[in-house]
């Protein structure tokens, strides 16, 4: 069986930086691992993770804003708002060739 993975190049040098930035921080890496196959809380993916709550919900405002976490919201059934979050993406692939820097995104279907 095959596995077809879609890829999306970026092409803005500002996304490329942001981009490489989080996959080099130690944090992001476990926090897209953690929500890659399944959407979680900020309270499931810190307890998975080990990661401090304050920094799941730092890096995932980063993740938010270039866009790599989908977010969906609900009500609890005692009234409280609950947010999961799920990665829009599998896997980043990254290439430097002769000074250019090449980026990608593996997309999470």
């Amino acid at each position: 069986m095959q596995i077809i993975q879609s890829e999306y190049k970026i092409e803005e040098e500002t996304t490329k930086d942001a981009i490489l930035s989080i996959l080099s921080d130690k944090y992001c890496r476990p926090i897209l691992k953690s929500i890659m196959d399944k959407p979680k809380s900020v309270m499931e993916i810190a307890a998975e993770t080990k990661i401090p709550i304050s920094t799941v919900y730092r890096r995932m405002q980063t993740l938010h804003d270039n866009k790599l976490v989908h977010i969906s919201g609900m009500i609890s059934d005692d009234g409280k708002k609950l947010f999961l979050y799920k990665s829009k993406i599998k896997g980043i692939k990254s290439r430097f060739d002769q000074g250019q820097i090449e980026v990608g995104l593996i997309l999470n279907h």
